[in-house]
């Protein structure tokens, strides 16, 4: 049996261990810089410049952070409940069919204001129903839940290559995407809230009132998961299944729930790009924020707080990244890519890689916080 980690203060779990996680992230990132000839911390001021130092910078990187807010808020409901849902990418693609359908059938008719919240229970409807599928898969036949959301993505892919193809293009158009949506299917910009803030010349950047809506499903998200009896339930029945079990939780509904909560809110992601950006639903519009949402969640901690901090974070990597690409020539887009990778690989797959020491370290400190590890040693 695994000694388990010792209980650490919430400022070091939450804060101080994904802080130097970070923090490792850029120091090997700045190293790949050097490689390639440019100084890592000139690249560093041109990425936080480029994200935070106007307002456009602003702008698009709340834009992309509202994208991510979604899907690591997904992953997170799912990781709550011991499961891990790798179908966001699928599950917002397919959201997009049904703001596609809404919007479509009542942008000449309806303001923004009244299409907006039909457009909201369509995404999340369609997110949920694809998460469905997978969900009793697992519950009822024991197919692993990240083998069939894996699958999942690919044949959501191919559905709507087949129906931006051939069934919703308008007739005589050569791009695969829908028309354009009119004014009741176009979110109002927040541009508006960072100049409030003495910036300006921020221009047509997207950033859009889906940022408001993500806000508020990260605070119904913790309502959910911290004060709830549903969000009882799936944290206890991800803490120990047989301990859910034994207190009567239905396993088959409470995983069935859980991922459709999860795949409900895989599919407000697609929201942001379509009603708020390009105004339309094209292929391959969620240009994979669903795989960033792990990124996020496990960044995060799962908590929401935590989660739209990781969003924010990579919605400076996404758009201080295009800065530095263009101002240093020698980092590519492909640079850019390997950098959010290392932020991924420290604050993910090498998550603990540093916790053994800081609990050696809290442990020496005071004696009281290696209880938890020693209790675990006698069981």
């Amino acid at each position: 049996m695994s000694t388990p980690y010792a209980k650490l203060p919430a400022w070091a779990d939450y804060g101080l261990i994904p802080l130097l996680n970070l923090a490792v992230a850029f120091v090997v990132a700045g190293l790949v810089v050097l490689l390639v000839g440019e100084n890592p911390f000139r690249a560093a001021v041109i990425l936080v410049e480029g994200a935070f130092g106007r307002g456009q910078g602003i702008a698009y990187t709340l834009f992309y952070a509202t994208t991510f807010i979604f899907s690591g808020l997904s992953v997170a409901v799912a990781i709550h409940c011991g499961l891990f849902n790798i179908g966001g990418e699928g599950q917002g693609y397919i959201a997009g069919l049904g703001i596609a359908i809404v919007c479509l059938a009542f942008d000449h008719v309806l303001p923004w204001y009244l299409l907006f919240p039909i457009a909201i229970v369509a995404a999340a409807l369609f997110g949920a129903l694809w998460a469905l599928i997978p969900a009793w898969l697992q519950a009822r036949r024991g197919s692993h839940i990240v083998i069939t959301t894996i699958m999942f993505n690919f044949i959501a892919a191919s559905l709507m290559v087949y129906m931006l193809v051939d069934v919703i293009k308008p007739v005589g158009a050569m791009a695969p995407q829908t028309r354009n949506f009119a004014a009741g299917g176009q979110l109002p910009k927040l541009n508006w809230l960072i100049e409030l803030f003495g910036f300006s010349h921020i221009r047509s950047a997207p950033f859009n009132v889906s940022f408001l809506l993500a806000l508020v499903m990260a605070w119904l998200v913790w309502l959910l998961i911290w004060r709830t009896r549903l969000g009882y339930e799936i944290r206890t029945y991800g803490f120990s299944p047989k301990a859910a079990r034994y207190a009567g939780i239905s396993e088959t509904r409470i995983i069935v729930v859980t991922m459709m909560i999860s795949g409900a809110l895989a599919g407000m992601m697609a929201l942001n790009p379509t009603m708020g950006d390009q105004h339309n639903v094209a292929l391959d519009f969620v240009s994979g924020a669903g795989f960033v949402g792990i990124a996020v969640a496990l960044m995060g901690r799962s908590h929401p707080v935590g989660i739209v901090l990781a969003a924010i974070l990579f919605g400076l990597l996404y758009q201080g990244g295009a800065e530095l690409s263009f101002e240093m020539p020698n980092i590519s887009r492909d640079m850019i890519v390997i950098i959010q990778g290392l932020v991924i690989l420290f604050a993910g797959a090498l998550e603990h890689m540093f916790r053994p020491s800081i609990q050696t370290l809290f442990a020496s400190i005071n004696p009281k916080s290696v209880g938890m590890a020693e209790a675990g040693k006698e069981a």
